[in-house]
C-alpha cells in the first residue's frame, strides 16, 4: 500500500513515461497539453470567429484521452492517493514568504492563500490568474506549444526551438520567481 501513496521512484515512472513517449514517436504523435485547449475551441465552434480554429479537429481527438486522463487522474491522486509530503523548503525562503503573507509555508503542497476559494475575492490575486492566463495563452500560441509539449515531446524529438522554447520557460520562470513575484506580494 505504501508503494501506492508514496511517489513512484524514478525507475518506475521513467522508463513507463519513455513507452508512452516512444509509442507517441512510432505513431507520429506529439505530447502536449495547449493543443487539446485548441482542440476543444473548435469542437465547440471557435472556427465560425477565428481561422485558427478551421482544421480537422477530430483527427486530434486522440489528444482529448490525455486531458481527460490528466483530470481522472488528478482526481484519483488528489482525493484517495494524497500522502501530503513534508516539504523541504530553506529557511530562509520560508522567512520571505512569511513577510510576504505567507502563514504557513511547506505545509501544502498549494499555498491556501493563493489556491483557494477564498484567495478569488481578493482582486489583486484575481488580476493576477486572469493576466497570467492570458500571458500562459499568448505565450503557448506564440511559441508553438506549452511546456509539457516542447520540454517533453519537442525534446524527445531532438527540435532545437524546443530547447529554445524551454531555456524560455525557466528564464521567464525565474524572472517572476525572483523579480516580479516579490513585488506583488
Amino acid at each position: 500500500m505504501s508503494f501506492i501513496l508514496d511517489p513512484w521512484p524514478w525507475y518506475v515512472s521513467g522508463p513507463l513515461f519513455a513507452i508512452v513517449m516512444l509509442s507517441l514517436i512510432l505513431f507520429g504523435k506529439n505530447f502536449g497539453m495547449s493543443s487539446n485547449l485548441r482542440t476543444l475551441c473548435a469542437i465547440g465552434g471557435a472556427g465560425k470567429w477565428s481561422d485558427f480554429f478551421k482544421f480537422d479537429f477530430k483527427a486530434q481527438k486522440w489528444n482529448l484521452v490525455v486531458v481527460l486522463g490528466a483530470v481522472i487522474g488528478g482526481y484519483i491522486g488528489s482525493h484517495f492517493l494524497q500522502n501530503q509530503p513534508n516539504i523541504n523548503i530553506s529557511a530562509a525562503t520560508i522567512s520571505t514568504l512569511q513577510e510576504m503573507g505567507f502563514k504557513n509555508p511547506g505545509a501544502q503542497i498549494l499555498p491556501p492563500e493563493l489556491f483557494s476559494w477564498s484567495a478569488l475575492s481578493d482582486p489583486k490575486i484575481l488580476g493576477i490568474l486572469i493576466l497570467g492566463g492570458f500571458l500562459v495563452g499568448f505565450g503557448t500560441r506564440y511559441a508553438g506549444g506549452c511546456t509539457s509539449g516542447h520540454a517533453i515531446s519537442g525534446l524527445s524529438n531532438l527540435q532545437i526551438p524546443s530547447l529554445v522554447a524551454v531555456i524560455g520557460f525557466f528564464i521567464g520562470g525565474l524572472f517572476m520567481t525572483h523579480l516580479i513575484f516579490p513585488l506583488l506580494f
